[in-house]
């Protein structure tokens, strides 16, 4: 990366603060350019999903690993419950998604309650293992709740075989004028369910899966407790990636933690942090890290800055840290902060192997928590920051009240935050779709055919806020 102009080396740098010059190009396609990460984590599009309670669980890790990128598991979920979703999401198909299902005799009541657990927004009902009928939120309109679901599905049913190739599962969803498919088995026992949008994906996007062709998963820990038995036992279990996590990365126990898990697994790939400095990297990949995440206060839920006054502008401690890691042969990732997808364009091209997406996408059906409504009739999901005090309290659950009490008083995060649901990109793949399609298009911009060559040709600019502003399209005229 280079700076346009001096200004840089004068102040400290939010995403905000900067842009990204077009330079001269041969990159003749945004689909040529190669988004695979080379930090060792396998993600074939540079996102990772932060480990947040109120963002990534078992539906989240199975879709954006079916999209070539990586979900990490919270710390304060019970070892034994992680390594279930662990097992759960490697047993995941790389193309068709795991449907929701029900019985004929079940209610329409039940349904309304599965169908917001996935995007498309349909169930498939099922007897004796076979599909019947599909039902999807129109169906149940008007309806009373305590309907049979046989008297409202749909039974005109177009099936598919499970080895279908994308781009023909496409061909017969469009020509049969149908949106969505269950997936059978030769047996005609349902296995899955493909959409149109799920098949084009599949033909342009590729999965992040392991040497046995699993898809992947991460799993964190803290620096507290058995750090290391937990961590054992998640490797034991299957996790591709090891995030140790603490606020500030840049202490003792971290170290101490880090040469302990890096003993107990030699081969293991092993993320640390937060720090935002060259010498907080350095330390934390010299203890054993392969991976160093940045960022110390730019998450959409974390109040530390404003309690506390520590941290950093993101894109200058990325940019910053990147080149530190850099030099050692280690990678980091940029943790918070990112609001569109230029933020994440941008912390590539300052040097971060991936992106970590925590509250963005928190206001996604994939994600764990179930949606409400408010009083306007929108859509929305809870989410809380991972050192507030509802947080402390989950990982502080086996503790004396006391103990609880006092730790509950240090809280550096929001407990309660609503996220709403984007109508235009309600799912989590519609809101991949844009960040990919985004840094697809910085790279050619770049001359960049892949992620290094971003990092190494970007030309990085300082703007005004009125800079900023001028960049914002207007839906409205002005």
């Amino acid at each position: 990366m280079r700076m346009l102009n001096d200004l840089a080396a004068t102040c400290e740098l939010t995403y905000d603060d900067v842009f990204m010059v077009p330079s001269r190009s041969a990159v003749e396609s945004r689909m040529d350019v190669d988004l695979s990460s080379n930090d060792g984590s396998g993600t074939t599009i540079p996102i990772v999903v932060a480990n947040m309670t109120a963002v990534a669980g078992r539906r989240m890790a199975e879709t954006v690993a079916r999209r070539g990128g990586i979900a990490i598991i919270p710390q304060d979920i019970p070892v034994e419950v992680v390594a279930d979703v662990i097992a759960w999401v490697r047993r995941r198909h790389l193309v068709h998604d795991t449907p929701v299902t029900l019985g004929p005799t079940d209610t329409v009541s039940h349904a309304l309650d599965l169908l917001p657990k996935r995007a498309h927004g349909a169930l498939i009902v099922i007897a004796d293992g076979r599909p019947v009928g599909v039902v999807t939120a129109s169906d149940c309109a008007d309806v009373d709740r305590f309907c049979q679901l046989h008297t409202i599905m749909s039974t005109s049913l177009l099936t598919l075989p499970e080895d279908i190739a994308p781009e023909e599962a496409f061909r017969r969803l469009t020509a049969g004028h149908h949106r969505i498919a269950p997936v059978v088995d030769s047996t005609g026992t349902l296995v899955g369910i493909l959409t149109r949008n799920g098949a084009l994906r599949a033909s342009l996007y590729r999965p992040a899966v392991d040497a046995g062709g699993c898809l992947r998963i991460g799993a964190a820990i803290g620096i507290t407790g058995d750090a290391i038995g937990r961590a054992d036992k998640l490797l034991a279990a299957g996790a591709d990636v090891l995030v140790v996590d603490t606020a500030h990365g840049h202490q003792e126990r971290m170290i101490n933690t880090l040469g302990l898990v890096r003993r107990l697994r030699p081969e293991a790939l092993v993320v640390a942090g937060n720090v935002v400095t060259a010498t907080g990297t350095l330390d934390l990949l010299e203890a054993g890290a392969d991976v160093v995440k940045v960022g110390v206060g730019p998450g959409a839920m974390c109040t530390t800055r404003m309690m506390t006054g520590v941290g950093r502008p993101q894109f200058s401690a990325v940019a910053e840290c990147a080149a530190a890691a850099a030099r050692r042969g280690g990678s980091v990732w940029a943790d918070g902060g990112t609001r569109h997808a230029r933020d994440v364009a941008l912390a590539l091209a300052a040097g971060a192997s991936n992106v970590m997406i925590g509250s963005w996408l928190a206001g996604t059906y994939e994600s764990p928590g179930d949606p409400r409504r408010d009083h306007d009739g929108r859509l929305y999901k809870e989410s809380f920051g991972m050192a507030s005090t509802r947080a402390v309290s989950r990982r502080t659950a086996e503790s004396s009240p006391f103990e609880r009490a006092k730790k509950a008083l240090f809280e550096e995060g929001i407990s309660q935050a609503r996220m709403y649901l984007d109508e235009r990109r309600p799912g989590t793949e519609d809101i991949l779709d844009a960040i990919v399609a985004g840094i697809r298009s910085a790279c050619t911009y770049a001359g960049a055919a892949n992620l290094r060559e971003l990092a190494d040709r970007a030309v990085i600019g300082v703007q005004t806020v009125a800079g900023f502003a001028e960049g914002q399209p207007r839906d409205v005229s002005w």
